[in-house]
């Protein structure tokens, strides 16, 4: 019989997932991650997750699915890698992803490596995402339901990773097709609202949140050309691609909205300018990961919700180098690029730069 470990978040998805792996007919045991040490916080509405309430909601499925129920403490670790890494992140002017690097750090390295210690064959979460056999060995694709896809946030797993990671939603047609059943099952976490922004930061304020841990001080907001055309309390606060709250006071010549295109740490200036400013054909970085053959790659995307374009992979000088024949906007260095080949994921970098050049495609 295979054992599963699954993580639990006492939301509806993680809810089914387990339903599923009981039906399977598999041996289940359901786990809650504790990530904050100041576990007498309770959920504000529908923001953040892994709070006391959803560790409650959580024991509630487990119960009624008759599976042994633990909460582990990883606050430790959550607290070393994602949220440091969140925080440094900002203070290098650049714009991380928590979520995923939560999927790194934390589900499927921390939690995984527990979970094989203790004698589990797979880790399974609600993720919408599917393992699938292929000619060489398991591969990573994007989930049926397109819209609800989450194989951008898993494009950090290694394959042995992959090797013992279960997404029992990979086949689900929809989000309210989950729902549907979680009701049928009498979940309470059937009509519970979905998490968004960043689960440490529940209140959802990015900006009071570093203004407590890193030195926002007041700067410039500056054109390309150096014109000042307004003031800043903190330029870590803000994010590439950005366009409300800019508090300009001096209104752009051709009256059309400006963007943020660049943080300057060193200096404390953002820079801002028109949106096709922020147009570029080529990114790159050191720091990535593949689950298959990247040269392979097709296609590439660059935040969660973004439509991917086409791309053409290289490495040059230890950096892996994407080329788009088509310009995006809003690329932040920080982000990841998730590189697909079809539905399949073959792997992701960390972007440290992007340019504008004429790729050399065929």
């Amino acid at each position: 019989m295979v054992k599963v470990l699954v993580a639990m978040s006492g939301g509806v998805d993680s809810s089914v997932a387990a339903a599923r792996a009981v039906d399977a007919g598999h041996e289940v045991v359901g786990v809650h991650l504790a990530l904050s040490r100041h576990r007498a916080t309770l959920r504000e509405g529908s923001r953040g997750c892994c709070t006391v309430e959803d560790a409650m909601d959580a024991r509630r499925v487990a119960d009624r699915l008759g599976i042994p129920f633990y909460v582990w403490d990883f606050s430790e670790r959550f607290a070393e890698t994602v949220v440091r890494d969140f925080v440094e992140e900002y203070a290098a002017g650049r714009t991380p992803n928590p979520c995923l690097r939560c999927n790194e750090e934390i589900k499927f390295a921390a939690l995984l490596d527990r979970a094989i210690a203790l004698g589990f064959d797979l880790l399974a979460t609600g993720h919408y995402a599917d393992v699938v056999e292929g000619a060489d060995g398991l591969e990573l694709h994007r989930a049926a339901a397109g819209p609800k896809d989450q194989s951008y946030v898993l494009g950090v797993l290694t394959p042995e990773q992959l090797a013992h990671a279960y997404f029992p939603l990979g086949a689900a047609a929809s989000k309210a097709d989950v729902r549907r059943e979680a009701a049928e099952r009498g979940f309470v976490t059937a009509t519970k609202p979905d998490s968004y922004d960043i689960c440490f930061i529940p209140d959802g304020d990015t900006r009071g949140y570093l203004a407590e841990r890193l030195d926002l001080a007041a700067g410039a907001i500056v054109e390309a050309d150096g014109t000042v055309v307004g003031r800043h309390d903190g330029a870590l606060a803000y994010t590439v691609g950005q366009r409300r709250g800019l508090g300009l006071t001096l209104p752009s010549a051709d009256g059309r909205p400006r963007f943020v295109l660049e943080v300057r740490p060193a200096s404390g200036e953002v820079v801002v300018g028109p949106k096709e400013a922020l147009a570029v054909t080529g990114i790159a970085g050191s720091r990535w990961s593949a689950l298959g053959p990247l040269e392979d790659a097709r296609e590439v995307q660059v935040r969660a919700h973004a439509q991917p374009v086409p791309c053409r992979v290289r490495v040059e000088d230890g950096e892996l180098v994407i080329d788009m024949p088509e310009p995006v906007t809003g690329v932040a260095p920080g982000q990841s690029a998730v590189l697909y080949a079809g539905t399949r994921v073959l792997g992701q970098v960390t972007i440290d730069r992007s340019f504008t050049a004429e790729p050399a495609l065929s």
